[in-house]
């Protein structure tokens, strides 16, 4: 069993990869079986969080908004992590956000990582749903928050000692970290004319530019584009 590892989940604002945002990671650093360190973090996200994901997940556009430059807090998350061994429930997903973030601002992202929801489909056939909230109901498991970044992975964390305490010996190559594929789509800088329509959009109306505003992508700085056109209008020639 892997005894130093950092256990990670993230909260977006949808499932699509590409589109969607990240709105908080929470993480916890297991140094010998213990938890040495604690990471947890809101983002403020393009778009404004939906009815339905604040139902989820509790989190609300007032939570996020005066959350910390999205930049810095990339890296610090990716300096968090280090060169440890990754654990997540349905890893593959918060680590294609991670990673396509990572790359947008210009972090090395490369990890190697381990799943308990892999481990689960191989020695809980059975159970009906391998969920992490099934998982923690079967292992009488305590979370207190739910679809909370840090609760979860905290939560995967104790999934993760229980699965190898009992299964560990029988299925070992289970418990071994793979390297983690994704080959986010190459990231196209927005174009210096979309970079001044956009700062000339924003002065006109008296909004506020992006924190990473020299960063923008070609395809986030459209939407930004098209979203203060629909809500304010256009530039008055």
């Amino acid at each position: 069993m892997i005894k130093t590892y950092v256990a990670f989940d993230l909260e977006t604002t949808g499932l699509d990869v590409e589109n969607d945002n990240i709105i908080e990671i929470g993480a916890l650093k297991v140094c010998d079986g213990k938890v040495a360190e604690r990471f947890m973090e809101f983002l403020k996200p393009d778009e404004p969080i939906s009815p339905m994901i604040t139902n989820i997940t509790g989190i609300t556009n007032e939570m996020v908004e005066n959350a910390g430059k999205t930049d810095k807090i990339i890296r610090d998350f990716v300096d968090f992590c280090g060169e440890n061994i990754l654990v997540g429930h349905n890893i593959a997903f918060d680590y294609r956000f991670m990673k396509r973030y990572a790359v947008q601002y210009g972090y090395s992202f490369d990890k190697n990582g381990i799943d308990t929801l892999k481990i689960a489909r191989k020695v809980h056939k059975n159970l009906e749903s391998k969920s992490l909230g099934a998982l923690c109901e079967y292992y009488k498991i305590v979370n207190q928050a739910a679809h909370r970044a840090y609760h979860d992975a905290l939560a995967t964390a104790k999934l993760y000692h229980m699965l190898a305490h009992y299964f560990e010996e029988k299925y070992a190559s289970l418990f071994v970290p793979e390297t983690l594929a994704c080959k986010p789509k190459k990231v196209q800088p927005a174009t210096q004319k979309q970079k001044d329509y956009l700062k000339a959009l924003v002065l006109f109306h008296n909004l506020e530019l992006p924190d990473d505003y020299q960063m923008l992508t070609r395809s986030r700085a459209s939407k930004m584009i098209d979203k203060i056109i629909l809500e304010h209008g256009n530039l008055k020639r």
